[in-house]
């Protein structure tokens, strides 16, 4: 017990050091300094509120138990024996609880998402189903207020999309889209098919953090920069001005192309920002590596092939093959209801991190 208080101590007093910090003069000239603290107090007030809790709770089992030793009066005796029951089961619910919060939480799962949905084996079939996850996506991300902006696609001969990219913004996307990251396979008819047989087919999808320019420093000198004419849908300007950008990254050889947006100033931020995603994610590929070897809930990105989910319409079932999760609500799934299996996930991966830190203090 008194382990776990020292570190919430320590923890509560970090919390209210950089309180103080924050409206000091100097901090809050300093934008950069701030914005950190901020989120760094912001992180914190979580653990010091059930700091605070448990706290509370050990404070009145000591009083319970103070209350069983001296008093003679049986029922207030049996008042304190029932008091220190349910005390206890919260002790032991708050325990767990905090050792879940005190567990590093990966610092990208703030931050806004690039995902990419690709089509797999399964021809017209696979960009029609891609089209169908991007949908799912779409109203998922409606649902919790995320924006969604397009950075490129291609679409499908029979509808869906071969390719598409897509940012999106919100308070902690990548925390939860990360789950999604893998090869998701569907069984059903597809529409092409006269004779009534079912097929299977796959898309991949891939979900990186977005980076921010403090995370990449990009020199200019190691870009080098083309314009040309943008090609297909989108009015008057195609083919008639240099909107579209393609950008090289010199050192990695990285090629980032937009042409979306009528606007080259646009397609060059969006450009950019791809650009600086694409080379945060080779350093961040090394922790995928490492962390998708320790635990089934997370897949490297590198690693296309990795089954995580299926989709079977006949049925009406989806399965995670990760945590074997099986539902039969793919109707409402399609439709973006996705949070119960992301919350299925994310208890099955905090075991395994517990287990990690566990072992970890087993060593020490």
């Amino acid at each position: 017990m008194s382990i776990l208080l020292d570190k919430l101590e320590i923890i509560y007093k970090r919390w209210e050091e950089i309180g103080d910090q924050i409206v000091q003069p100097d901090v809050v000239a300093d934008m950069k300094r701030y914005v950190k603290l901020s989120k760094d107090y912001k992180d914190l007030q979580p653990i010091v509120e059930a700091y605070k809790q448990y706290k509370n709770i050990i404070s009145n089992i000591e009083n319970a138990k103070d209350v069983l030793a001296k008093e003679k009066d049986e029922e207030f005796r049996l008042l304190a024996k029932e008091e220190l029951i349910q005390l206890t089961s919260h002790y032991e619910e708050m325990e767990e609880k905090i050792r879940l919060l005190l567990i590093p939480s990966d610092p990208q799962d703030s931050k806004n998402a690039v995902v990419e949905i690709r089509a797999g084996t399964g021809g017209d079939e696979a960009s029609i189903f891609s089209g169908d996850l991007f949908r799912m996506y779409t109203h998922y991300c409606e649902a919790k207020n995320w924006k969604i902006d397009i950075v490129s696609m291609t679409e499908g001969t029979m509808g869906g999309f071969k390719e598409i990219v897509f940012d999106v913004t919100g308070e902690g996307v990548y925390g939860l889209l990360k789950y999604e990251s893998g090869v998701h396979r569907v069984q059903r008819v597809p529409q092409t098919e006269t004779q009534g047989r079912v097929h299977t087919s796959a898309a991949s999808v891939v979900v990186l953090p977005e980076a921010d320019e403090f995370d990449v420093e990009l020199k200019q000198s190691d870009i080098r920069k083309d314009t040309y004419c943008s090609s297909g849908p989108g009015g008057q300007s195609v083919n008639t001005t240099y909107s579209a950008v393609r950008l090289t990254h010199i050192p990695t050889g990285i090629v980032v192309a937009i042409q979306d947006e009528k606007s080259q100033i646009k397609n060059l931020d969006k450009a950019m920002r791809i650009l600086r995603t694409r080379i945060f994610e080779m350093e961040y590929q090394k922790y995928l590596d490492d962390v998708s070897s320790k635990r089934k809930t997370m897949v490297s990105t590198g690693d296309r092939s990795a089954k995580i989910r299926t989709y079977n319409y006949p049925q009406n079932r989806v399965t995670d093959h990760r945590i074997n999760l099986t539902m039969y609500n793919l109707t409402a799934f399609m439709d973006g209801n996705i949070q119960d299996t992301i919350e299925a996930l994310q208890v099955a991966e905090n075991a395994e991190r517990l287990k990690e830190t566990v072992s970890i203090q087993s060593i020490d």
